[in-house]
């Protein structure tokens, strides 16, 4: 046998020791094949991925706030203290609360320019108002209230019913409470009534 026949089978041993490591590397590198899905470990799930309440990102939008015209009711010096209305902004849905608290902060500085004046003291606050029956508004005000005295007391009793009639229609009678107990209030005729307060009521 010649020398070239002689290394042939050496060559060929050679290429397939060669081609050993190549075929275990591939099949290390292949890619597995399933039937079917299946689900991860727990233990494998990257952190945070299984949190029930995972971070949220938000972005901040401006407030935007709305505002509704209201009236609300006070006494005009200019002519004989007439009950007299004067517009306001109160935020939406313009609930009774917001309305009175309206009332009982006062004139502005340009309605007592015009003239507009009011007989509920400052410190007089709003603790609740709702409709409480047909036609009828429960207003509850802090103590306050009850220390108004003389003409005054039926002047903010008719400013509070005009104001309420305004929002919620004609026909509507007031009740009046202090820190939740019903309490009489003066009406246009000089008579303590305990309520409803109607608007014929505090119409001189």
């Amino acid at each position: 046998m010649s020398a070239i026949g002689r290394g042939r089978p050496r060559r060929r041993r050679l290429a397939v020791l060669c081609m050993l490591p190549l075929a275990a590397l591939a099949a290390g590198c292949a890619i597995p094949t399933q039937g079917s899905p299946n689900a991860i470990p727990a233990s494998r799930v990257p952190f945070n991925l299984l949190d029930p309440h995972p971070p949220t990102t938000t972005t901040t939008q401006p407030k935007l706030s709305a505002f509704i015209g209201v009236k609300v009711y006070f006494l005009n010096t200019h002519a004989n203290n007439a009950l007299t209305p004067t517009d306001r902004l109160v935020s939406a849905p313009a609930q009774l609360p917001a309305i009175i608290t309206a009332l009982v902060t006062g004139p502005s500085s340009g309605d007592s320019a015009a003239g507009l004046t009011t007989a509920i003291p400052s410190g007089v606050a709003v603790i609740s108002a709702a409709v409480t029956s047909q036609n009828v508004v429960t207003v509850n005000f802090n103590t306050a209230f009850s220390q108004i005295t003389g003409t005054a007391t039926e002047q903010a009793v008719a400013q509070v019913v005009t104001t309420v009639v305004n929002e919620i229609g004609l026909g509507t009678g007031v009740v009046f409470e202090i820190n939740g107990t019903h309490t009489s209030v003066p009406i246009a005729n000089g008579a303590d009534v305990a309520g409803p307060v109607y608007l014929l009521d505090v119409i001189p």
